[in-house]
């Protein structure tokens, strides 16, 4: 995930479910890792270019003319503007590509589009490295991914080499009308998030 493990441990509650003894989630794009063995989140030190752009954000917002219906969050290791809630939130996101991704450089980040969102964040940080670093890590000899933005095409591509290698694997959209991509690449379409979890439901029943 693109958010803090916690968060995702926190909103799925995932803490001490029996049959999760050995969850990990990797969060972050994968620089921080929360696993139930120890309930504990490891991560490096947070990239200071992070800070440094997030207090130059409400300015740039400002002089750029994108400020109204638009909004900063931030994400710890990444600070994320969201157009969506601008009048116009396709010219917003446009409007602020090239600010944005100057921005992210004197800084030392990069920027992650999404839907009527883009993300800057430190440099390494990649779903796509992540899931091929712990797959490999624990001898995965199968794959599935469920995505539905953008920051989802690098595991989706994950995925591929894995597959290319050996390992089985299936890619999952998941009801993202907005991200073609992702429908074009997957194996899978199901209906958003609880078609995730009826399609997890259905492969814990048939492997239990």
């Amino acid at each position: 995930t693109g958010r803090p493990p916690g968060v995702a441990v926190r909103h799925g509650g995932f803490a001490g479910v029996p049959g999760l003894e050995h969850l990990v989630v990797l969060g972050h794009y994968g620089a921080e890792r929360w696993d139930a063995v120890t309930g504990t989140v490891t991560a490096p030190a947070p990239h200071p270019g992070v800070a440094a752009a997030r207090v130059e954000l409400p300015g740039l917002l400002d002089r750029v003319g994108a400020w109204q219906g638009t909004w900063i969050e931030e994400k710890g290791r990444a600070v994320a503007v969201h157009t969506r809630r601008a009048s116009d939130p396709q010219a917003a996101f446009e409007a602020l590509r090239e600010p944005l991704a100057d921005l992210a450089t004197r800084h030392g980040l990069v920027v992650e589009p999404g839907r009527m969102v883009l993300e800057l964040r430190p440099p390494g940080m990649d779903k796509g490295v992540a899931l091929l670093e712990y797959a490999r890590e624990i001898g995965a000899g199968s794959v599935l991914y469920a995505g539905d933005d953008l920051g989802d095409l690098a595991a989706f591509t994950a995925v591929d080499k894995l597959r290319a290698s050996g390992t089985p694997g299936v890619l999952v959209c998941s009801g993202s009308e907005e991200v073609t991509e992702l429908r074009e690449r997957a194996d899978l379409v199901v209906d958003g998030p609880p078609g995730v979890v009826r399609l997890l439901r259905t492969l814990a029943t048939r492997l239990a």
